[in-house]
């Protein structure tokens, strides 16, 4: 990307999102019980901070809003360690005992699940449920959606969330033996508590809500254990253009944020969770964010076979781009198709005859007038048929939404809004080719 233009993209998104700030309206939530338990909780383990209250924004749903300005390098929020749940405070436990006697060394996120689901069914007996009560019920991760759902997402995050979901109930299904040598610290029958369902909503709420924590192995466990879930600070949204400082603090022994550019009163405190696209953030978290600058549209090999389903070496072709490893990670954005992109759709342009140049091709060498104006017409073409696809999706998805029960609808609305991101990258692009070919 040119400085210029990366400017100029820059400038566009900050004034559409200053719009919409001025069009936000609040509600403060720090009133509901829910959030008022939470707070003593809290602070009973040692947390001071009041520069933040829950509140509902129209935008985002449910934040955190600054009570006051926050000065850029100011604390944010310093959460105790004793207010945080990880690994330890599991096998410190009633379920320590289980898990340290187990035959096989458990998974920290099965461990962290598993403790969740016995902190929600022992309900207000419960010493962590005013922070299991503010957990949300249900979650808009593809482990959660249903198979129509799925389809309905771009070519290449399905399968993924396909394999996310399985995932999910791999853990459940492989760890019935573990589950069931806990009855004897369970109130009802194991099978009733550590439903597929229950698992489902704890390994949500670990992937979409913990904080990284790196932490020294465990004798008890396997692999890395580097989840913290951190009630209170998980209220952070996301935005891909905030600065932060986070982690923890071995002097403090606290979780700390600090904000970079500072907070204006009343407004919304956002963390940034990395420089993830729409797909990964939908994936991982399940939300999508708006004018994401991070946001692209991958190409999959398979519609670059259906655009050139003539050419009869393509085969060869393809086989050729996936041993030099160049058949992924083939995207367009904003401002046109990649340059990795670009360097395929120029060795398709190649006929088989000049095999020997395929090579030279991937390493940059430049084509004639003639086969470089074929590669930008066939991203034109590609750029046409991923947007065909994404419209007729959103016509699905509206039909669906007019006809379907919450919790699908939230489901739908999430792909919805990646769909209606991907259409505009989409659009934006054919602009950029058209021009590249001299169309109006």
């Amino acid at each position: 990307m040119s400085l210029g233009r990366g400017h100029r993209a820059g400038r566009t998104r900050r004034k559409r999102r200053q719009k919409q700030q001025d069009t936000v309206q609040t509600a403060s939530l720090s009133h509901q019980l829910r959030y008022v338990s939470l707070m003593k909780f809290l602070h009973r383990r040692g947390f001071t901070s009041t520069l933040l209250q829950p509140a509902d924004f129209t935008d985002t749903g449910r934040g955190l809003q600054a009570q006051k300005t926050i000065k850029p390098g100011e604390l944010i929020i310093s959460l105790p360690e004793s207010c945080l749940i990880t690994t330890s405070t599991v096998l410190d436990s009633y379920l320590g005992q289980y898990i340290k006697s187990w035959k096989s060394r458990l998974s920290s996120v099965l461990v962290l699940c598993v403790f969740l689901v016995c902190e929600r069914d022992r309900g207000k007996e419960s010493e962590w449920f005013p922070y299991i009560n503010a957990l949300p019920t249900t979650y808009t991760c593809p482990a959660c959606y249903a198979d129509g759902v799925i389809a309905l997402l771009p070519t290449g995050v399905q399968s993924r969330a396909s394999e996310q979901r399985e995932a999910v109930r791999e853990i459940h299904s492989s760890n019935q033996e573990f589950f069931r040598s806990l009855w004897p610290i369970l109130s009802r029958p194991v099978e009733e508590v550590l439903t597929y369902e229950a698992l489902r909503w704890a390994w949500c709420s670990v992937n979409t809500r913990s904080v990284f924590l790196s932490r020294p192995p465990s004798h008890f466990l396997s692999g890395q254990d580097v989840y913290a879930l951190a009630p209170f600070l998980d209220l952070l949204n996301h935005r891909p253009d905030i600065q932060v400082s986070a982690g923890f603090s071995h002097v403090t022994r606290c979780y700390e944020i600090r904000s970079t550019v500072g907070i204006g009163r009343y407004q919304q405190a956002f963390i940034n969770y990395g420089s993830h696209d729409n797909q990964r953030l939908l994936l991982e978290y399940g939300f999508v964010a708006p004018g994401n600058p991070n946001s692209v549209v991958y190409v999959d090999t398979d519609v670059l076979g259906e655009v050139l389903k003539g050419d009869r070496s393509l085969g060869q072709k393809m086989k050729f781009l996936k041993e030099h490893n160049f058949s992924h990670n083939l995207t367009i954005s904003t401002e046109g198709p990649s340059w990795r992109l670009m360097t395929v759709l120029r060795l398709l342009a190649l006929p088989q005859s000049l095999y020997p140049q395929w090579k030279t091709v991937l390493l940059g060498q430049t084509l004639c007038a003639e086969r470089e104006q074929w590669s930008v017409r066939t991203a034109f073409s590609v750029c046409q048929r991923l947007l065909e696809e994404t419209n007729t999706a959103l016509d699905e998805i509206a039909a669906l939404m007019q006809r379907c029960d919450w919790p699908i609808g939230e489901q739908l609305d999430v792909v919805k809004s990646l769909r209606q991101e991907e259409r505009s990258i989409l659009s934006s692009c054919v602009k950029v080719l058209q021009g590249m070919l001299g169309q109006p």
